[in-house]
């Protein structure tokens, strides 16, 4: 994602509190069965490490979704201010239909299943064969009201809106993915 001074929206779409009990459970279950057939070190020592591995798997399952001066970035993808066509929030059920029978094969996805609501980005680029982007947001209102043309035109925000609805400014954000 191209660094640019000003961020006007900034989420984290991060697994759901169950995903990380279902990881202890997960590395307990085979701390148990490994301390039971081999011995309590082995066993505490293979737990310690699934927990690692599934807190490693939720950590890289996260992804953010940044609109700054530049335009948006949704996960490692970036599509510019000028690429960008129509806008459309999508609740749950629109949002589960256009991720299913309602999808088309050539678009751009950032999905995250245990989040049920979306935004769609229209893509203008006649170079670009990306029908739209699917971004999964816990907050589509918000995403979308950033992405409007009049939006387009601030820049140098002074301010970041996180999906809590606090206020933190620019400066502290850098250096945060």
């Amino acid at each position: 994602m191209p660094k640019t001074a000003g961020v006007a929206y900034r989420e984290r779409l991060t697994p759901p509190w169950w995903g990380w009990v279902a990881a202890v459970f997960w590395a307990l279950t085979l701390a148990i069965a490994y301390g039971y057939a081999v011995g309590p070190a082995v066993g505490i020592a293979v737990g310690v490490a699934a927990f690692a591995l599934a807190a490693l798997g939720l950590a890289r399952a996260s992804a953010a979704v940044v609109v700054d001066d530049g335009g948006l970035a949704a996960g490692a993808a970036y599509l510019p201010w000028d690429a960008m066509g129509s806008i459309t929030v999508l609740d749950a059920a629109a949002a589960k239909d256009r991720r299913g029978t309602g999808a088309d094969p050539r678009a751009y996805l950032l999905l995250r299943g245990w989040i049920p609501t979306a935004v769609t980005i229209g893509v203008v680029d006649a170079r670009d064969p990306t029908p739209y982007w699917f971004v999964s947001t816990r907050t589509p209102e918000r995403l979308a009201a950033a992405l409007q043309p009049d939006a387009r035109r601030t820049s140098g925000h002074s301010h970041v809106s996180d999906v809590a609805g606090s206020r933190r400014s620019s400066s502290a954000e850098e250096g945060t993915p």
